[in-house]
C-alpha cells in the first residue's frame, strides 16, 4: 500500500537524522573532551598534522577509501532525495475485482471530474485534488482558492453533501476521508477604484 511506503520512507528519514545526528554530536564531543585534556595533556597537545594521524593520511590506499566513501554518501544522499520526491498520488483506482476480473478507473479521470464540479461553485476560482493512500480505499486531499466575498460555509457544504457524494457514488465507495484546505484569494491592487 501507498500508506505503508510513506510511513516507511518517513521512519528511514527519522532514522537515518538520527544515526547522522548522534555521529557528529559523538564526534563533535570526543573532540571537545580531547581539546580539555580529559584524555590526559598528550592528545590534547599533539598537533593533528603529525604523528599519528599524519602518518596515516600518508598510506596509499587513504585516497581509495576516501573516493569510497564519498560514493556511498552521494548515493545515500541521492536515494535520500528520490524519496522526498516520490508524489503519493495514485495512478489507478481498483473499483470492482473478482474472479471474471477487474475494473479499474484512471485517477485523473475521477479527479478530473471531481475537480471541475468544484470550480462551477460560486466563490470558488481554482480547485486541485489529488487521490491518495491506497487504490480501493482512497483519501482526498483538495485545495480550494476561493474569491475573497465567497460564501466560505456555503462552499464548504456543497463540497461535503454533493461533491464528494458523487465521488463517493462514482467510486463505489462507502466514505472517502478527505482533508480540504481553503485559502482566499488577495483582492485586486485596482478593486474600488473607479475611472474619472
Amino acid at each position: 500500500m501507498a500508506r505503508d511506503r510513506y510511513r516507511r520512507a518517513a521512519r528511514g528519514n527519522r532514522l537515518g537524522l538520527v544515526i547522522v545526528g548522534t555521529l557528529l554530536l559523538v564526534a563533535g564531543a570526543a573532540a571537545l573532551a580531547v581539546g580539555q585534556g580529559l584524555f590526559g595533556p598528550g592528545p590534547a597537545q599533539t598537533p593533528l598534522s603529525s604523528g599519528p594521524i599524519a602518518e596515516t593520511l600518508t598510506q596509499q590506499w587513504v585516497p581509495y577509501v576516501a573516493v569510497a566513501v564519498a560514493l556511498v554518501a552521494g548515493f545515500l544522499a541521492l536515494r535520500w532525495l528520490t524519496v522526498q520526491g516520490m508524489n503519493d498520488t495514485l495512478s489507478r483506482l481498483h473499483l470492482e475485482q473478482g474472479d471474471a476480473g477487474n475494473v479499474e478507473m484512471s485517477e485523473s479521470v475521477a479527479r478530473g471530474a471531481f475537480e471541475r464540479e468544484v470550480a462551477e461553485y460560486p466563490g470558488v476560482r481554482r480547485a486541485r485534488a489529488r487521490l491518495t493512500e491506497s487504490n480501493d480505499r482512497p483519501h482526498l486531499r483538495l485545495a480550494l482558492t476561493l474569491e475573497e466575498d465567497a460564501d466560505v460555509a456555503r462552499v464548504w457544504y456543497r463540497v461535503r453533501e454533493e461533491a464528494l457524494a458523487d465521488l463517493r457514488t462514482a467510486l463505489e465507495l462507502e466514505q472517502i476521508p478527505a482533508v480540504v484546505r481553503m485559502s482566499m484569494t488577495s483582492p485586486a491592487k485596482n478593486a474600488g477604484r473607479g475611472l474619472v
